[in-house]
């Protein structure tokens, strides 16, 4: 005897459009600090400066992105066909921003290699002053994302709003070196630590989105079939599956052999094992529960003492 129990569907979803509305201004602001850095580093000759409105320019792009997924995955129910939406494309935008990224840090090492061969004079008060409006920008993004938990998106936008930050403070650092201490190669290795930071982004964000994209559990499944196991009885899990559509939402199915004997008692097997997947983060599970042999064996002598 088999039976199901589906949780409570895209509940996982229900922040999304909150998701989606931060990424959206979070676009706009960087956009502006990529405009205000790009004009200036090449007003005043500063490649670190170039290279972190570069840096900010893939982050819009990143924010933009995933601004549409988010945007569209809010509004397409699916129907009938895609049976949970167009989630997906929350991992997909994920891992493509971080795939961008990756030559984006070949692009501002070679600038960096070509600034240290041949070194230009940078004007150091306004490069100080831009710079420092560009960590402001960033820190002015990454209070906007912070606070709730955040989507594969958000966390996304905020790994590339804290290498963002950096890049700032390394453009800050090394215009001081240029202007006081008289080290012009200051701002080719601020550049290239920029680089640094971008790479651990991109990487960031790739080994979270190919989890999801390839099915990686986000529970451990061992620790997590002791505890069903454990359960009042429950004999023993004979399979688990446990992945997720997207960041914000987890799907589970679950096939356990147990001993119950009457519905009343299968139905309360049912709602413990629903209460432990749900306090795991489990946000839709199917569950099938099947007659161990001995109660099957014993329910069946049973009816044949009764004729």
């Amino acid at each position: 005897m088999a039976s199901h129990n589906h949780g409570d569907g895209l509940s996982g979803s229900t922040s999304t459009g909150r998701s989606t509305r931060r990424l959206a201004l979070v676009a706009a602001v960087n956009f502006i600090g990529f405009v205000i850095e790009l004009a200036g580093g090449l007003l005043f000759g500063s490649v670190a400066l170039i290279s972190d409105a570069l840096h900010m320019l893939f982050d819009m792009l990143a924010y933009v992105m995933a601004f549409g997924a988010s945007y569209t995955a809010e509004r397409f129910n699916g129907g009938q066909s895609w049976s949970y939406g167009l989630h997906r494309l929350e991992p997909v935008a994920a891992f493509l921003n971080g795939v961008f990224l990756i030559p984006m840090v070949g692009y501002i090492v070679w600038k960096a290699y070509q600034r240290f061969l041949d070194p230009v004079k940078i004007d150091p008060v306004f490069t100080l002053v831009i710079a420092t409006g560009g960590l402001l920008v960033n820190l002015g993004s990454v209070y906007l994302l912070e606070g709730d938990e955040m989507s594969l998106n958000e966390r996304g936008a905020f790994y590339h709003l804290l290498g963002d930050a950096g890049g700032s403070v390394a453009v800050i650092i090394s215009t001081v070196a240029v202007a006081w201490f008289n080290l012009p190669v200051a701002d080719p290795i601020a550049a290239v630590l920029i680089a640094l930071l971008v790479l651990w982004s991109a990487g960031k964000v790739l080994r979270e989105s190919i989890s999801i994209l390839l099915q990686r559990s986000p529970i451990d499944s061992r620790e997590l079939k002791d505890e069903l196991s454990s359960l009042k009885r429950v004999e023993r899990v004979n399979d688990l599956h446990i992945w997720q559509v997207c960041s914000q939402l987890t799907v589970g199915t679950v096939r356990l052999i147990d001993t119950a004997t009457s519905l009343e008692e299968r139905r309360e097997t049912r709602a413990q094992v629903h209460e432990l997947l749900t306090k795991h983060g489990v946000d839709h599970v199917t569950i099938e529960l099947i007659e161990s042999d001995e109660t099957a064996t014993n329910q069946a002598d049973r009816v044949a003492h009764a004729h």
